[in-house]
């Protein structure tokens, strides 16, 4: 197989898994107008369509998918095989990319890398912050982060974090001119703000529960953020309640910047999990950073 066609399967492997040549071609480190000319020349010497293109997605053909599920495990495996080599070197090294939310990545993941980096100079971490449930696989990255309840079964999950609970909680001026509420179904009558989910593009549904029940509320009020440090800023300025985890909250609730209501309707739940597919084999320098990451109570 001349070498051209085996780099112009991996560019056509690409698209087909990120679904879109914007994507495929930042992962490849090429431009858009060169992936889609390399495709267009594999599809002319193989005489068929791979791909069918629209203004909003990329999906293979039949023959697309055809060809996608004969190569891709091979492709895989040379890339399995490739990164095992570093275990032949005296030291781990090799670059290592996870997905993760804001909040995991400022409370879980930075404070070990910070840590960790510095005692294996040959290994590089790309850390990606986006708070939508990425596919891992599709967008290449090695493993993401996500609540223990939301890790798909396939995935190989490791806790790197104890057990969570969220906070719902408002400025003490605030609640001296609205009476605090005692049920969940008493923040109809309040100011809440909002967080706008990246992947549905609704907002947050908040969860409570008390005594084996649960209770999912939608809250209503005048603002709404898709950052958790700025909802955080417009409950302790007093604009309404906010519902956060207890964590991020827990400096200013003994500042006094804010105060918890309904403690006794949040319970614990999973906390974060650092994910990968089950069929990974892990490089020495990724075993060696899952190690890191793992919680120990």
């Amino acid at each position: 197989m001349a070498r051209d066609t085996l780099s112009d399967l991996t560019a056509f492997l690409e698209v087909a898994r990120a679904r879109s040549f914007t994507r495929a071609a930042a992962g490849l480190g090429v431009s858009q107008s060169a992936l889609s000319q390399t495709i267009a020349g594999l599809e002319a010497r193989l005489g068929v369509r791979l791909l069918t293109r629209t203004t909003r997605s990329v999906a293979p053909t039949e023959a697309g998918e055809r060809l996608l599920a004969g190569i891709a495990p091979h492709l895989d495996g040379i890339a399995v095989e490739l990164a095992a080599m570093g275990a032949l070197r005296e030291k781990p090294a090799g670059t290592i990319r996870i997905t993760s939310s804001e909040h995991a990545a400022a409370t879980r993941l930075w404070p070990v890398l910070a840590r960790f980096l510095p005692r294996y100079p040959d290994i590089k971490v790309e850390l990606s912050v986006d708070s939508g449930l990425t596919d891992i696989v599709a967008e290449r990255f090695d493993a993401g982060v996500r609540l223990g309840e939301q890790v798909e079964k396939d995935m190989v999950a490791v806790r790197i974090g104890p057990d969570m609970r969220m906070a719902a909680v408002a400025a003490p001026a605030y609640l001296a001119r609205h009476q605090a509420p005692q049920t969940p179904h008493d923040l109809a009558r309040h100011d809440c703000i909002n967080l706008r989910l990246p992947t549905l593009g609704g907002f947050y549904i908040w969860e409570f529960e008390k005594d084996g029940r649960a209770l999912n509320v939608r809250v209503e009020g005048r603002l709404a953020f898709n950052n958790t440090a700025l909802i955080t800023q417009a409950a302790e300025a007093g604009f309404g309640i906010a519902f956060l985890p207890e964590d991020h909250v827990r400096a200013a609730l003994a500042a006094g910047r804010l105060a918890r209501v309904l403690a006794d309707w949040s319970p614990y739940f999973p906390g974060f999990h650092l994910y990968y597919p089950s069929r990974r084999q892990p490089t020495p320098a990724f075993a060696l950073l899952v190690e890191a990451l793992r919680y120990r109570a």
